[in-house]
């Protein structure tokens, strides 16, 4: 029997939760889904790296689709048959991670150059 971290949220909470928390993710088939549009392969493969490091630590793993300029992930507790807190724990955090952009913090790190595509690698929102 699943544990009380692995209660199943309503599709009605689930949509809440992702309007409130998590803008651009969406409820589909089960899933919650983000698309994060990337500049090239090399932008794709970054973010495939970061997404699986970050469920590896968390021992919470989405299922992934990959193509050339793009990443799709879709996360769902399967032993809960559905989306519980650790899957939207897990997006927040790969949300933060992905859309983090240091030029914007300010501070040291300075960011990407914006001006030049040889570095473009995401597609911020």
């Amino acid at each position: 029997m699943a544990d009380a971290q692995e209660r199943a949220y309503s599709e009605a909470e689930i949509e809440d939760q992702l309007q409130r928390i998590l803008p651009h993710w969406r409820l589909k088939d089960g899933w919650i889904r983000r698309k994060y549009k990337t500049n090239s392969w090399k932008g794709t493969l970054m973010v495939v790296n970061a997404v699986g490091h970050l469920a590896e630590a968390a021992w919470h793993h989405p299922d992934l689709t990959v193509s050339y300029a793009w990443v799709e992930v879709r996360l769902m507790t399967h032993s809960a048959k559905g989306i519980t807190d650790k899957d939207f724990q897990l997006a927040s955090k790969i949300e933060e991670v992905i859309q983090w952009q240091p030029a914007r913090d300010g501070g040291a790190l300075e960011g990407t150059p914006r001006d030049d595509p040889r570095f473009a690698y995401i597609k911020y929102d």
